[in-house]
């Protein structure tokens, strides 16, 4: 595990991408060539719709996640706008989920974060607060109990810069979906 790195990618919201227009489709060109595409990728099939996260931004995503979940449907596990805005709310509905989950949420100013990952060792929660990776006394990320507000830090667990665009910010939406 010593070599193991946690590798941290930006995905445009769909905001960006509605604004970019043609400018965001070169520039996505250019990062597609840069990162080879696998030869059939296989589209995720969402069992309902996202509020987060469009078609061009699941397609993309489909292509970091391990081979493992690749062909399965994404199921919604929890999302706040019909789960309501309780971290008690989202634990109780992933009770019995064992497999892998995708953790996707917007904040106040559009900005959009996915992290994923099966290991423990990366997630510490308990009934005030969630929170992935940390290092030098700050979490990656950090989600109140109310699900409501968060933060995020520079942490050594996945080699991350702030993923928002303030360390503190307001969540707007929150889905959790289960990938098996």
């Amino acid at each position: 595990m010593k070599g193991l790195r946690w590798c941290y990618t930006r995905l445009p919201s769909q905001a960006e991408d509605d604004l970019s227009g043609k400018e965001g489709e070169e520039e996505e060109d250019e990062k597609e060539e840069a990162v080879p595409a696998p030869e059939d990728p296989v589209e995720p099939q969402l069992v309902e719709a996202s509020q987060v996260m469009g078609a061009s931004e699941i397609r993309q995503l489909s292509l970091h996640l391990p081979p493992r979940v690749t062909g399965h449907s994404w199921s919604l596990a929890f999302c706040t706008s019909r789960d309501g805005f309780s971290l008690r709310s989202l634990y109780r509905r992933m009770e019995g989920h064992s497999g892998p989950v995708l953790l996707v949420l917007r904040d106040q100013d559009g900005q959009v974060f996915k992290w994923t990952g099966n290991n423990s060792f990366f997630v510490k929660g308990d009934l005030d607060s969630l929170m992935m990776g940390s290092g030098s006394g700050q979490f990656g990320l950090w989600l109140d109990g109310d699900l409501y507000r968060g933060g995020s830090h520079p942490c050594a667990t996945f080699n991350n810069e702030v993923l928002a665009r303030q360390e503190q910010f307001c969540i707007m939406e929150l889905e959790a979906w289960a990938l098996s």
